[in-house]
């Protein structure tokens, strides 16, 4: 039975396979939600941290602030990558994604750097700890349950699209709540007659940022130097072009990140017997069948030629 190369609304969305409009949309709805959630908090933490004399609530209110500019670095990148490919773009746009991790990485790299620092600065002069009002705590326990509402509700949407930017900034949502829990536990000591437990905890949040940036540096940085995808879905892709009726091996598969998407080169072994056309016929099927079911954006073929055992001798081994 010959398999449809056009996949129904149901097989579109069980596969993963959103277009990038619809992927567009839910990015730009789940940021827009994050981006109201972390204003209010920014504005919040910063004013009652500074009224409250505690330097671990301001450090969690400039986190959110963070989260508020990296907001905006999504919904940018989102706008640019949904964008159809052109001249200059032969490929699309999907790498201004990468480009825009690379940013959050960058952006909390310095704002964790920045954090540790202030936090060592009040913490070689412990005299100079104030005690913190106890709004402080109120505050850093309603930001907790906040920002971990977000994370669900961000993540949830991020693997539903398949967008690994999305995932970042979701787990950036997570990161602040885990931040708001170490705060508030700064604060507690603070009013249990340890002031020094407060800088602790901002660098503690100093130290999570600073990591997490790195995290989503690194990714975006491998990405953006063509690494391959891992390996179990390098042998999904080579299966499914094994599966072609008239494919008889597959070999030199490789593949690189564009973006969320996959950019893929493989090499196809069909009967040495076929003409030009039926040869071309085989491999417009594979790469129908490779976008239909994987997340590749382009897969460019090339045709050997096989000889069957029975006519000539050993078809040629596949690395």
């Amino acid at each position: 039975m010959p398999h449809d190369p056009i996949p129904d609304h149901h097989d579109h969305h069980e596969h993963g396979q959103y277009s990038q409009a619809e992927r567009a949309r839910a990015a730009s709805r789940s940021t827009w939600v994050s981006v109201a959630v972390n204003l209010v908090l920014t504005v919040v933490q910063i004013l009652v941290g500074v009224l409250s004399k505690s330097q671990a609530l301001v450090a969690d209110g400039v986190h959110s602030l963070s989260d508020l500019v990296a907001d905006f670095v999504v919904l940018f990148a989102n706008h640019h990558s949904q964008k159809d490919a052109d001249a200059e773009h032969p490929y699309g746009h999907q790498r201004f994604e990468t480009a825009a991790s690379l940013a959050l990485g960058m952006l909390l790299l310095g704002v964790g750097v920045g954090m540790l620092w202030q936090a060592a600065s009040k913490l070689q002069t412990p005299g100079s700890i104030a005690v913190v009002h106890v709004s402080a705590l109120w505050v850093a326990g309603a930001a907790l349950v906040c920002k971990e509402l977000l994370f669900r509700y961000m993540l949830a949407v991020a693997k539903m699209v398949k967008s690994s930017m999305l995932v970042a900034n979701a787990w950036h949502a997570r990161s602040d709540a885990a931040s708001s829990l170490v705060v508030g536990v700064g604060i507690i000591g603070n009013l249990a007659g340890y002031p020094i437990l407060d800088p602790i905890a901002a660098a503690i949040v100093g130290f999570m940022v600073t990591r997490m940036g790195w995290s989503f540096g690194w990714s975006a940085v491998h990405d953006l130097t063509d690494h391959a995808v891992d390996a179990a879905e390098v042998r999904a892709i080579r299966q499914t072009l094994l599966e072609t009726p008239g494919i008889s091996g597959v070999h030199d598969v490789r593949t690189r990140k564009m973006g969320d998407m996959i950019v893929v080169d493989a090499h196809l072994e069909v009967l040495a017997t076929l003409t030009v056309e039926q040869a071309h016929d085989i491999s417009v099927a594979a790469q129908q069948r490779v976008l239909q079911h994987h997340r590749v954006l382009h897969l460019l073929t090339h045709i050997d030629p096989y000889k069957r055992p029975d006519l000539d001798h050993a078809r040629p081994a596949s690395p």
